[in-house]
């Protein structure tokens, strides 16, 4: 893409509304917003470094939504992660971490997991593979920990069947191996399984779960797990310079998410598959089709700069942007692909429309 084509996509973007993502909101109504929020919840008191206040009562409520005795807030995901795999590595005696090869950590976090922590990633799954039982028990002797993706975000948010997950557990429980979830998603996965997310959380020894993504909090995460790896991970926590002086503002968003779009999550995805079969019916290709979640990949045989100038004509014209960016495929030569992640925008729409939207940004020329 033009650096003159970037720039005026950019320019339209920001004027219009994104089917597949968040209602934008303005720093002033949201934070209006958490100050309405914080009387509704009867938050009165701040946390001191992550101690009491509304930072307690967050990961007092994760722990029972997950099915464990402890959670531990962090104001970043990726440093949740690190922190979760480092104490279980520690505990282990080994730096070796079975992860699938489309991680976030491989792909996202540049070396930081290896250069602050010295791991040692082998691969549980490789491309679009879901992780299975025999997986597990393929892998070499002396594992730190093992780590599964739910959903896999880089395979169009991809998930193992019910009979998958339980397989995965077992496995590692054979081998006496922990095992820890990335559960960036795991709240818009648990429709696909149809368990309450305490069942699905007790598959796993830890299990990391977002804010900011489908519950639409400022930002943050939480690890659920034991009561002595919390104690642990409260002390990576610290030594990774993450027991902000105060860690309110984000757990208040986070409880606000709690309260107000998990409910929503369901509706998000059945939406999702709706207009992921309007897609199919109309020409193009989805990734998993069905979704498993709210988020999939659409893709079709056009090039991404002719979309991106298609997508430009049609916010000016409808005053909306179906879903961000396109770019090439990296499977299929000749294709571009987009992710769409459906939320409570999406939903003031006609599925059936705005898959005619995206067919015409695909049409032939």
């Amino acid at each position: 893409m033009t650096d003159d084509l970037e720039a005026r996509f950019r320019a339209a973007m920001l004027a219009c509304p994104v089917v597949g993502w968040r209602r934008r909101e303005a720093p002033a109504s949201a934070f209006a917003a958490l100050a309405r929020a914080s009387a509704d919840l009867g938050l009165d008191r701040w946390d001191g470094y992550g101690a009491g206040g509304p930072v307690e009562r967050l990961e007092t409520e994760v722990a029972e939504l997950l099915g464990k005795p402890a959670a531990v807030f962090f104001v970043s995901g990726v440093m949740a992660q690190q922190a979760t795999l480092r104490t279980w590595c520690d505990r282990r005696g080994s730096t070796r971490v079975a992860i699938p090869d489309l991680a976030h950590q491989l792909h996202h976090e540049q070396d930081g997991p290896r250069l602050l922590h010295g791991f040692r990633f082998e691969w549980l799954t490789q491309g679009r593979e879901v992780p299975t039982a025999a997986r597990v028990r393929a892998l070499p002797a002396g594992l730190g920990a093992v780590q599964v993706e739910l959903p896999l975000r880089e395979a169009g948010c991809l998930l193992p069947s019910w009979e998958e997950l339980v397989g995965v557990s077992e496995a590692c429980r054979e081998r006496a191996v922990p095992l820890h979830v990335d559960g960036a998603r795991l709240w818009e996965s648990q429709p696909f399984w149809g368990r309450p997310l305490a069942e699905v959380a007790g598959l796993a020894d830890s299990v990391y779960v977002s804010f900011y993504k489908g519950l639409g909090g400022l930002a943050g995460a939480a690890v659920a797990t034991q009561p002595e790896v919390a104690d642990e991970l409260r002390q990576w926590r610290t030594r990774m310079g993450g027991t902000l002086f105060r860690m309110t503002p984000y757990a208040v968003s986070a409880l606000v998410g709690l309260r107000d779009r998990l409910p929503e999550v369901p509706s998000y995805v059945e939406w999702a598959r709706d207009l992921a079969a309007a897609l199919v019916e109309r020409g193009l290709r989805v990734a998993p089709d069905p979704p498993h979640t709210n988020t999939f990949q659409v893709s079709a045989e056009v090039e991404s700069d002719l979309v991106t100038e298609r997508l430009i004509g049609l916010m000016a014209r409808e005053g909306v942007l179906p879903c961000f960016g396109w770019s090439a495929s990296a499977d299929v030569p000749g294709h571009a692909v987009a992710e769409v992640a459906v939320h409570e925008e999406a939903l003031r729409h006609d599925p059936a429309v705005v898959a005619g939207w995206f067919a015409e940004l695909v049409a032939p020329r």
